[in-house]
């Protein structure tokens, strides 16, 4: 599943056992110069869990390699894949993928660091590297260092004349360059994002690729991971229901405010759960009209989850 923060991890982790999370990208810089532990920081249960790192300097890198190492993260991913004007100008996300050598030797510092696994995500190309022949370049490069796994985001991205959030969308999916890679590389593990919204669609992909990656639909549907345990991993696990999930998360949120931790950065992660469902409009709006409140406290949330459970 794709980045989030600590709190959205944990919601997911309640509805799927097994699925690799990943953390919302965090730069090196944030890390060595700021407070770490504000990023690193995780619940046990959040395992499997992945650390992705946004910069391009090998040292860097490989410092924070280390921190996630000593944290307990299972993978660390170099983001070549962010198309923001604010990582370009850091020269950190998709830009890095016109710079193929510069990736290889941050992987390979990277790896020198850290025996957990290290992976890369990045999108199909770039502005005007709109070919097969470019990604394959890339990706070529950076597996003679020995990486393994590549997530390819299925669109290429506009760094000049599109914004972020059109990025993730205008650019039309090619899912075709993502199984050409898999065909050519069929040593490597790749994964693919961008699109998927149902566990059908990617079912559908797996005979072509490795793994996939879910991201805004996880965000805004959490629910739709109910059925990935029993469907990839053969879990024998009963799934849980919607209300189970709203009352674990509910003794998670109660937990982490006993810790000092405001009720509105928790709840606005599951606005999401009971979509479709009567009474979801009601717990949408009762959260998000309460939970902001300096005195707001547990019963926001059970008062909520009541317009659903009756």
């Amino acid at each position: 599943m794709e980045w989030s923060d600590r709190h959205c991890r944990h919601l997911w982790r309640l509805i799927s056992r097994h699925a690799l999370l990943y953390t919302e990208m965090v730069t090196t810089g944030a890390l060595i110069h700021g407070d770490s532990e504000r990023f690193l920081k995780y619940h046990p249960a959040e395992h499997p869990l992945a650390l992705q790192l946004g910069g391009s300097d090998p040292t860097d890198l490989a410092r924070c390699s280390k921190l996630a190492q000593d944290w307990g993260y299972d993978e660390v991913n170099l983001n070549c894949g962010c198309p923001s004007d604010r990582v370009q100008n850091g020269m950190i996300g998709a830009i890095l993928m016109a710079h193929p050598q510069r990736v290889a030797d941050c992987i390979k510092a990277m790896q020198d660091a850290v025996s957990i696994e290290v992976t890369v995500k990045h999108r199909i190309g770039i502005d005007d590297m709109d070919d097969y022949s470019g990604m394959a370049n890339f990706v070529e490069t950076i597996a003679d260092t020995g990486c393994q796994t590549f997530i390819v985001h299925a669109r290429k991205a506009w760094l000049q004349g599109l914004s972020p959030k059109e990025n993730r969308d205008i650019p039309p999916l090619c899912y075709e360059r993502v199984y050409q890679l898999k065909r050519e590389f069929p040593e490597l593990n790749i994964v693919i994002n961008g699109g998927l919204t149902d566990l059908d669609t990617c079912a559908e992909q797996m005979p072509h690729v490795d793994g996939v990656m879910v991201g805004r639909e996880a965000y805004t549907n959490p629910y739709v991971l109910a059925e990935v345990d029993s469907r990839f991993y053969n879990d024998p696990h009963e799934i849980p229901s919607r209300l189970q999930v709203a009352a674990q998360f509910t003794d998670y949120c109660r937990e982490q405010m006993s810790e000092g931790q405001l009720l509105k950065y928790m709840t606005r992660h599951m606005l999401g759960l009971f979509q479709g469902l009567p009474g979801a409009r009601r717990f949408r709006r009762h959260i998000s009209e309460n939970a902001h409140k300096p005195d707001a406290g547990i019963s926001v949330l059970e008062d909520a989850i009541a317009f659903v459970s009756g």
